[in-house]
């Protein structure tokens, strides 16, 4: 590999999926998997194999099936943890186990209760063992950002002796500045003899808010490979984001001196479907992907970018996948257009099937809309494909709210095919309406998370809602979009409660944080 070149490993399935209530299920793991690998990135961090059998399921059927990615297994400095990594990779065209361990202070003394000869012996261990397996083999110092920088040149220097092929230097607990981090790795690069024989890596999350930064600086200090997720989904206040690094990397290569193989026209399609499956809306000032990240609403700009784009954009916004030319969609609108639309999009459905369901839904909708945005081309495709066997369906519905009144709900709702009819007082028409339903359901799930999103702008934009269902310590994400809200919001209710009857709720997996 060049020296110029930035790999980019994604962990939006595995860390991301450790922020609270962005469980996913075996088949999303696996549709956003297919989207990473669309978008070229080199490494997918498919999940953490021993958490559970859900997690080992899932990252099976991404080895099993992505081919242009290295599919990587996190995995404790435990033979246990390593092993059952390499089990779920055995098939993978490319796959890499990546083992940790603490290395800090306050983490050896107080969370492995080890000292830090032992700590060694067991990085030393778990390389050799994972190393039997795979000679792609990552080893990360878990809270790298506060250990003592003679330890971490001696525990690195083991682990590259023991055959690991990739250093990573985590920011676990977004501490670091940006110049102490650069500096850190500056150090790091030129005090370990064997640096030269591993690829230096890093982790960073977002407690400061400064996760971006570090890793670029670090990148300018001798990184060459960045740990980052989708949207900067994860743990607490997130990683760095993915879209962010690459732009930054493109848009600044002038001063920075590297590049990624990243698609970037696949960034905005990647983001959105993120977005709808773990049920984290994406702010609209968000760089890169926000709504508002190439709006220009100061008369001064518009008519600097009318004259010259350059004026105000540093970025033309087809690079990520934004479009400017849209083509007007509407009810005459035909297949071939649709199609064609999706494909422009960067959205690729599986058959004829998925197609004839996501273009019934678009005529549906284009009864309901004169036009028809990309935004609710992302949201209608999503909702086609995280279609499930509705044991559930919403047959009626009719909701009642006057200034005074107490909002009453009617619905009937479809049960294995049965209707039933129910209906419900409540302290909104949302309420009424899930109230009603759970009047037929009874399905004893807690409401955790209830969340609207404005897919478009005008008031017959569809809105967009999330519901998030707890059960027994399992949770379910639910999605649901329409331009009435009660009925996105009851669809959304449902579409849970399907996905619960399915037996797609999940335990949360977190138990590690590198």
């Amino acid at each position: 590999m060049s020296n110029d070149r930035v790999i980019i490993f994604d962990t939006t399935l595995r860390d991301g999926e450790q922020s609270p209530g962005a469980s996913m299920t075996k088949e999303e793991k696996l549709r956003i998997a297919k989207a990473l690998e669309r978008m070229r990135v080199d490494v997918i961090e498919a999940g953490f194999a021993i958490a559970s059998p859900g997690d080992f399921e899932a990252v099976k059927a991404i080895a099993d099936t992505i081919k242009d990615s290295t599919v990587c297994s996190l995995a404790r400095a435990v033979d246990a943890d390593i092993d059952r990594a390499a089990e779920a990779l055995k098939n993978a065209n490319s796959g890499r186990i990546h083992t940790f361990i603490a290395t800090s202070p306050i983490h050896m003394q107080y969370k492995l209760r080890m000292q830090p000869d032992q700590v060694v012996a067991q990085a030393i261990h778990a390389v050799k063992r994972a190393r039997n397996h795979t000679d792609n083999v990552e080893f990360s110092c878990e809270d790298a950002g506060r250990s003592e920088l003679d330890f971490l040149c001696r525990i690195i220097e083991a682990a590259i002796d023991a055959g690991a092929t990739t250093i990573n230097i985590p920011d676990t607990v977004g501490y670091a500045i940006p110049h102490q981090y650069a500096e850190t790795m500056a150090q790091l690069l030129a005090r370990i003899p064997n640096a030269d024989k591993a690829i230096f890596s890093v982790h960073c999350h977002n407690d400061l808010g400064l996760a971006v930064a570090n890793s670029l600086a670090a990148v300018v200090a001798g990184a060459r490979q960045v740990e980052c997720t989708i949207n900067g989904l994860g743990e607490r206040a997130g990683n760095a984001s993915l879209e962010e690094i690459v732009m930054a990397i493109k848009t600044r290569k002038d001063l920075l001196g590297v590049h990624t193989n990243i698609d970037t026209p696949h960034i905005l399609s990647t983001s959105r479907l993120v977005s709808g499956i773990t049920g984290f809306p994406v702010q609209p000032n968000k760089a890169i992907v926000g709504a508002n990240a190439f709006a220009h609403e100061s008369g001064i700009h518009q008519d600097g970018v009318l004259k010259h784009r350059e004026t105000y954009e540093i970025m033309s916004a087809q690079d990520v996948g934004w479009h400017t030319n849209k083509m007007v969609m509407g009810k005459h609108s035909g297949r071939n257009a649709f199609r064609t639309r999706l494909e422009e999009l960067g959205i690729q459905l599986a058959g004829e099937a998925e197609l004839n369901a996501a273009f019934a839904r678009f005529k549906e909708l284009a009864d309901k809309k004169h036009e028809i945005f990309d935004e609710d081309l992302q949201a209608l495709v999503s909702d086609t494909l995280a279609e499930v066997e509705e044991h559930f369906k919403l047959a009626y519905l009719e909701v009642a709210s006057k200034t005074g009144e107490v909002p009453h709900a009617q619905l009937v709702l479809s049960v294995a095919g049965a209707e039933v009819k129910a209906e419900s007082d409540g302290s909104g028409p949302v309420d009424a309406a899930f109230r009603a339903i759970e009047s037929v359901v009874q399905s004893g799930a807690t409401l955790q998370l209830y969340s609207v999103n404005a897919i478009t702008q005008g008031t017959d934009s569809q809105g967009e809602v999330t519901v998030r269902l707890e059960k027994g310590g399992r949770i379910v994400n639910g999605n649901g979009a329409d331009t009435d809200i009660v009925v996105a919001s009851a669809k959304a209710y449902i579409n849970a409660l399907n996905l619960m009857q399915a037996g797609l709720e999940k335990a949360h997996p977190q138990v590690a944080d590198v």
